[in-house]
């Protein structure tokens, strides 16, 4: 059942799971600029590598992270935002010590985030 490119499959399933997400720092700093900007780029594409979750288009404002990823339905948006958020924040909190400072517990994202179909 692989006639569409976009329509991924397993054995005994197809799908074609996109969303668009939307997610913070904590208290919408504006932290994501210059280094810390390339960094969590880095530290999300590695993620999303080894979870299998595709990123179809990705930009870093100021204070917020856009995503258009795509990923089994053996995973829940849920899962993923928590991976990519739990994760990311301890490898962020790895790479640059000094944000210890500003962000207390290891906390660099804020608690919520922005989910859509596409």
């Amino acid at each position: 059942m692989k006639d569409n490119k976009d329509v991924d499959s397993l054995s005994h399933t197809a799908w074609r799971c996109q969303y668009h997400v939307v997610f913070a720092p904590k208290y919408r700093r504006m932290v994501i600029y210059g280094q810390i900007k390339k960094d969590i780029g880095q530290i999300l594409r590695q993620l999303c590598e080894q979870k299998g979750i595709e990123i179809i288009e990705a930009e870093a404002c100021p204070n917020h992270i856009h995503m258009l990823i795509s990923f089994s339905p053996k995973y829940s948006i849920s899962y993923v935002m928590g991976y990519l958020k739990g994760k990311s924040s301890l490898m962020i909190f790895d790479r640059h010590a000094n944000l210890k400072y500003k962000y207390g517990n290891r906390h660099f994202w804020a608690r919520g985030y922005f989910v859509d179909t596409v």
